[in-house]
């Protein structure tokens, strides 16, 4: 029972032994980058489609607030705060709700929302598969909720029908589900771009709430996506910022200490700010009546909020770019940021089509630049700035309800081009996304989806199985059975209990020591074998390989592909001769090493109190 051959007639090499061979391992460079570039391609059609469904979107908004607040017939993106309708003002948002509502229950209840959420559950549950019709209703939808005055920025549903006209190309084209969940990437990420001109932040955003990676072929195209769209927008619309500020200087060190405890406020708000939408979306879940009829219900108060307060109504964009830029202030802006709150919490929670981030940014920015002119003016020693702490709180409140860290402080200096405030943006954003893990486990993206039960991808870190090789792990000089020998003598070995005879699977040689294929102990045990069986006559398929510069992670997945429990290991210069086997066995061996590696990293650093005072002892 050795890899020395007897004598006889040769046996053949497996006539698919080729076609096994060309099957394992990963692509070669020129397959993988003419993928890469496949996508990249495709990626940017669909982020050309997405930049003009921006525009679209904007001009519909247009439309409909200048007709139901003004009566005249234009597309020009207008605030509907400044309408004279007085108590009529209240009727409008509901009728939008009612027509949301009823596109919701007769055309697909998927508009509910506001985007994000549910681009991100079709990526985890439905191979990144969104249902065309999508594509139009979700707009439109938007556009009637926005336009009739509810409470939203645009940015989310442009987000959703681009992630949805990626979807639809990665459905229309044959793709996995991992090249479409990366078209829809790209095309969520060019909506994002196509409303902000912010190209950097929404690949970063796309990386951190819908790929649920960090790799080239991914990156690739998305950040191509995001540089279209973005080169759209300026063709349309300039390069000019969307929330333009003035100058502001650097920030002294107790100024930045400030930012940072601003931060860690501002995350405790956005975590209680999470909290209150999802309490309002199960109060509806209450209601005695059809949840068609919720968003006319949560209109009533948009509609309310807005006579009282007219700022809050509609994307309120200008609003933002006045807190931060340092024009609103004092009590406007404290009516501003409480009753945007309260008309945008209980509109999205009564599952109305809308949006997040404007919101969020619109409260975030008005309590940071709430606290910071009264430290600017009761506590000059800080040389707090009302504005870099507006900035502050705009993306520390997004950070902490999206737990968006990187896209958050990126967002924000794109979108003001700031330099100055890129340093307090990262102390205070990373403040906030502290005090919010800490908190509260999931995000205003993923509440729901964890409370069905499904698991969230959180961090990212590179794959152990990937970083090892198969040689590292593999048994060398494997146990081997003879092509022609005969199977009785096989089980006499193993009952012998001999040397080797213990493994539950062999590969099997012809006479030149080449790979015929392998046997299980349970093949070789088999009581309705005929006495006269030999090895060769045991074996089934062509031999399943792996070469042993392949990594560990691939063998992995080659034996779920092929459904095998072991996989001879082959070298690339001779691959018909055997030099090693790897089991499921082993890849737990090698998992189990990483864990006793992480134990006694944390056992070896552990805190010991002695004499009224902590000290780290090593052991």
């Amino acid at each position: 029972m050795d890899t020395n051959t007897p004598g006889g007639a040769p046996l053949p090499v497996a006539p698919s032994l080729d076609a096994t061979l060309a099957t394992i391992g990963p692509p070669q460079q020129g397959e993988r980058t003419g993928r890469v570039l496949l996508l990249s391609g495709l990626a940017i059609v669909v982020a050309g489609l997405a930049a003009l469904a921006a525009r679209v979107l904007t001009g519909m908004i247009g439309l409909i607030t200048n007709v139901a607040f003004y009566g005249h017939w234009s597309t020009r993106f207008v605030s509907p705060a400044d309408n004279h309708l007085g108590p009529v003002v209240i009727v409008i948002p509901v009728i939008g709700g009612i027509v949301v509502g009823l596109m919701a229950r007769y055309g697909s209840p998927a508009i509910r929302g506001h985007g994000i959420p549910e681009a991100m559950e079709q990526v985890l549950l439905n191979g990144s598969r969104i249902s065309p019709r999508i594509t139009f209703l979700k707009p439109i939808s938007a556009a009637i909720a926005i336009g009739t005055g509810g409470p939203f920025g645009a940015e989310g549903p442009i987000i959703a029908t681009g992630g949805a006209l990626g979807s639809l190309v990665g459905q229309l084209i044959r793709t996995t589900a991992d090249e479409r969940k990366i078209l829809l990437a790209a095309g969520a990420a060019a909506g994002m771009a196509a409303t902000f001109g912010s190209p950097v932040s929404a690949v970063l955003l796309a990386v951190e709430l819908l790929l649920f990676e960090y790799r080239a072929r991914s990156l690739i195209p998305v950040s191509l996506a995001a540089a279209t769209a973005t080169a759209v927008r300026l063709a349309f619309l300039g390069p000019a910022p969307i929330f333009a500020m003035p100058q502001v200087g650097p920030p002294t060190g107790a100024a930045l200490a400030t930012y940072v405890v601003l931060g860690a406020v501002i995350g405790l708000i956005a975590v209680y700010v999470t909290r209150a939408l999802y309490a309002i979306e199960d109060g509806f879940e209450h209601l005695p009546v059809h949840w068609m009829w919720w968003p006319a219900l949560g209109a009533v108060a948009v509609g309310i909020v807005g006579w009282i307060a007219p700022r809050t109504l509609g994307v309120g964009y200008i609003n933002i770019e006045q807190t931060v830029a340092g024009s609103l202030a004092g009590r406007a802006l404290l009516t501003l940021a409480v009753f945007k709150f309260i008309s945008w919490v209980i509109s999205l929670g009564s599952g109305t089509s809308g949006g997040t981030l404007a919101p969020l940014f619109t409260i975030g920015g008005g309590a940071g630049a709430l606290i910071g002119g009264v430290l600017a003016q009761y506590a000059p020693a800080l040389h707090v700035d009302p504005r870099i702490a507006a900035l502050v709180g705009m993306a520390a409140i997004f950070a902490g309800a999206s737990h968006a860290l990187l896209a958050s402080v990126v967002f924000a200096f794109e979108t003001t081009r700031q330099p100055m405030g890129l340093l307090p943006l990262l102390a205070g954003c990373s403040a906030a996304y502290l005090i919010s893990l800490r908190l509260m486990s999931s995000s205003i993206m993923t509440e729901k989806l964890t409370r069905r039960g499904t698991r969230i991808p959180s961090e990212y870190e590179a794959d152990f199985l990937g970083q090892l090789v198969v040689r590292d792990i593999a048994t060398r000089d494997p146990v081997s059975l003879r092509a022609d020998e005969a199977v009785e003598e096989v089980r006499d070995w193993i009952a012998a209990r001999a040397p080797g005879s213990g493994h539950q699977g062999y590969p099997v040689l012809d006479r030149d020591g080449s790979l015929v294929g392998v046997v299980t102990r349970r093949d070789l045990l088999d009581g309705d074998l005929p006495l006269t069986s030999h090895v060769r006559d045991l074996i089934r398929r062509a031999p399943v390989v792996i070469f042993e510069d392949n990594s560990v992670r691939e063998a992995a997945d080659h034996m779920v592909r092929e459904g095998v429990g072991r996989l001879p290991v082959v070298s690339r210069a001779d691959p018909r001769r055997v030099v090693g086997l790897i089991s499921r066995s082993d890849l737990l061996s090698a998992h189990a090493r990483r864990l006793t590696a992480a134990d006694k990293a944390e056992q070896s650093f552990s805190p010991v109190r002695l004499g009224g005072e902590w000290r780290a002892a090593a052991r």
